[in-house]
């Protein structure tokens, strides 16, 4: 259908937001604008939905979100007997609305909906999912994207974010459902709940979630009379509550929360990039810890599923990276767990394939087996299901992406950021028992096996032009694979959306045995790698960067040379 005649048909027919039709009213004119919203619907996909909040079907709203969960419900009513689903929201702009518009719904085909009284952490509806026994969960949020961006997660019944396979079968069911013609059922929130097909998730839920993170403690009682300080900003999201329930729960009862993103805010006034990634949206913590003097800073972002820190220097706070985080929390796991005889055998360990590599140095050290799987935490966390499956899950020991995602513990099957937050508090106190603070940690650690230098650049591409922009690079990069970056030869370049890998040295060729995904992997002599990838949640490309040296100095050096090859290569300068 053409875009005018699709505006034509929303402007008639969307009269249930009178912020859309006022939204529609003022674009009658502008065809640019009227194509913007037009041109595409929103891809539903294992991320689900995510997109700008506005009028149109690629946009956030109460019809895209109806539409996407009359197909969830024909996807559910086909597979389940009488089934049954968890929704959650965070603090995003409209997502109490758009969590019971979906709740609206799935009550409406005969589909109990289990709904949270308040804005509560993606991983609680991973961890509502297993303990209400539903079979999925909605989770409303854009995680850490700016505010004008909302979304809709779904879940499998086993807690993690739904696979390629039901992620497909649902979408075609999005695809037979009309906006407008009848085809999505609905009833009234209040007749949900007066017939019992919508019910309020009990507080027990959550202080059961609570339990079950504190179980992941390594060295209980570390925190109690520490003299730990903590920073802490749930940068306007939906860690404020949680997160410091469980730190009073494990002892530390310093803690000083930034005055200005306490409550939530879907407008982030302080920081419009709510991504604990940014030194941006930190600088108010940052500020804070001039005058505070806590031990470290902790930032989780609107859903609270990462979280980033930053560490006392002597000449102020160093931002620690998502890759440090992890790293030192694996060895931090690995180490004290074989100390207190509670490393199990044969144990299991979960990464991205673009997270530091220095993290295979330290599995091989404890004797942990090291996976590596694709980018997206849903990845960790089937692996996490295939132990189950085998009755192994308590092999498994920690889990950990680049982006500031981590997770201990099998109870969920998401990142968490209640659980890192937690650890990295307990990890902070244990260390500072021994006169240590976390940066000298992290630089033993370098200086025992080596430097690496994981950087990640992103280049933006908005609206439909970007679109095609970001295909063309990636079109591209897999016609020709460059045999140089920064002066180091490329050994070997591998594929995963062909799912081969290849010897640029004997011109070998070996099948990759993960699912297919865009993304392009070249190995460089020395030890280093690029990564390249289109983010499959916003318009942009990331290239992640390893550069190995001897010395912090050289590594860096080697990773800004990297960094300005690969931007020439991809002609993004």
């Amino acid at each position: 259908m053409e875009t005018k005649t699709l505006y034509d048909l929303w402007l008639g027919s969307a009269n249930d937001d009178k912020d859309l039709i006022g939204e529609l009213q003022s674009i009658k004119d502008n065809e640019n604008e009227i194509y913007e919203r037009f041109y595409r619907e929103l891809n539903f996909g294992t991320a689900g939905l995510r997109g700008v909040i506005g009028a149109g079907t690629n946009r956030m709203n109460i019809y895209t979100v109806r539409r996407a969960t009359q197909g969830l419900a024909n996807f559910l009513n086909k597979k389940y007997q009488n089934p049954s689903v968890a929704i959650s929201y965070d603090s995003r702009i409209k997502a109490d609305l758009f969590a019971k518009e979906a709740a609206r719904v799935l009550a409406a085909n005969g589909i109990k909906a289990y709904i949270s009284t308040e804005l509560q952490p993606t991983p609680v509806v991973s961890f509502a999912v297993r303990e209400l026994k539903t079979d999925a969960g909605i989770m409303v949020t854009a995680s850490h994207n700016p505010a004008k961006y909302n979304g809709y997660k779904c879940y499998g019944n086993d807690g993690c974010q739904m696979t390629d396979v039901n992620a497909n079968a649902v979408f075609d069911e999005i695809q037979s459902v009309d906006y407008f013609n009848g085809d999505i059922k609905l009833i009234s929130f209040e007749e949900g709940l007066e017939k019992g097909l919508i019910e309020w998730i009990s507080d027990s839920v959550y202080e059961s979630y609570l339990d079950n993170v504190q179980k992941q403690s390594v060295n209980p009682g570390t925190c109690q009379n520490s003299g730990l300080k903590v920073v802490f900003t749930p940068l306007n999201g939906a860690g404020n509550k949680l997160v410091r329930k469980i730190l009073a729960r494990i002892g530390v009862d310093n803690v000083v929360v930034v005055p200005e993103q306490e409550l939530p805010d879907g407008n982030f006034t302080t920081c419009p990039y709510p991504n604990p990634e940014i030194k941006e949206a930190l600088s108010l913590g940052l500020k804070l810890c001039e005058t505070e003097q806590p031990d470290l800073l902790l930032a989780t972002d609107p859903d609270s599923d990462r979280v980033g820190i930053a560490v006392k220097v002597k000449d102020g706070y160093r931002l620690m990276s998502g890759n440090e985080t992890g790293i030192m929390l694996m060895n931090y796991i690995l180490s004290s767990r074989k100390a207190n005889g509670t490393l199990p055998e044969n144990p299991v360990a979960v990464k991205t394939i673009v997270t530091s590599k220095l993290v295979e140095k330290i599995c091989e050290k404890y004797g942990c087996e090291l996976k590596n799987v694709l980018t997206g935490f849903k990845y960790i966390g089937e692996q996490i299901l295939l132990l189950e499956q085998k009755n192994e899950e308590n092999r498994y020991i920690f889990g950990f992406e680049e982006s500031y995602g981590y997770l201990a513990g099998t109870y969920v099957r998401d990142k968490d950021a209640v659980v890192a937050s937690m650890l990295i508090c307990e990890m902070a106190a244990y260390y500072r028992q021994q006169g240590k603070t976390l940066d000298e940690v992290m630089t033993e650690i370098y200086e025992e096996h080596g430097y690496y230098i994981n950087r990640t650049e992103s280049f933006e591409f908005e609206g439909a032009a970007g679109m095609q922009k970001m295909a063309d690079i990636m079109s591209s990069l897999r016609s020709a694979h460059p045999t140089e970056i920064a002066g180091y030869k490329v050994t070997d370049a591998a594929d995963y959306l062909n799912s081969y890998t290849k010897s640029l040295v004997t011109g070998e060729q070996k099948e990759i045995k993960l699912p297919k995904s865009n993304v392009l992997s070249y190995s460089l002599e020395g030890g280093g790698a690029a990564i390249v990838r289109p983010s499959g949640t916003e318009p942009k490309i990331k290239v992640y960067i390893t550069s190995v040296g001897k010395t912090s100095n050289d590594a860096l050096t080697t990773a800004d040379k990297m960094i300005h090859s690969m931007t020439s290569i991809m002609g993004v300068e």
